[in-house]
């Protein structure tokens, strides 16, 4: 049995802010992890930070699909989890975007949890990228 994540968080911003907030390495750093992301299919990258004594604080990636502002997908690993983390980005009007992250694969509950709180943490930090 798999787990899958859904959050949808709304931003005051405009999509292609949105967009680059999820693209760009320099600001993804800001609110994910250091990386060596590119919006290049088939592209592999890693997210890092300090290990742990639990983690070697390395997130493997692939990128799988690049519909520029709307859809960005890839591959996450961490240890034994292979996930997909697939991000759809839809324009309101009136300046508001909706940001809804879906992460498949997750194998057990506690996995669920974590990738929530992770998520719900960076999120937060992501809103600063637009004030």
């Amino acid at each position: 049995m798999s787990f899958t994540l859904n959050l949808d968080y709304q931003y005051t911003a405009p999509i292609e802010k949105v967009w680059s907030a999820l693209t760009d390495p320099t600001k993804l750093a800001k609110w994910v992890m250091e990386n060596d992301f590119k919006p290049v299919v088939g592209h592999r990258f890693q997210f890092r930070q300090k290990p742990t004594e639990y983690w070697d604080g390395i997130v493997e990636g692939e990128v799988l699909i690049v519909d520029e502002p709307s859809k960005l997908s890839y591959t996450w690993g961490t240890g034994q989890e292979k996930h997909t983390v697939t991000w759809t980005v839809q324009d309101l009007g009136d300046g508001k975007v909706n940001l809804h992250l879906e992460q498949t694969g997750i194998s057990n509950e506690q996995a669920l949890n974590g990738a929530k709180y992770g998520w719900g943490a960076m999120l937060g930090q992501l809103v600063k990228l637009f004030e």
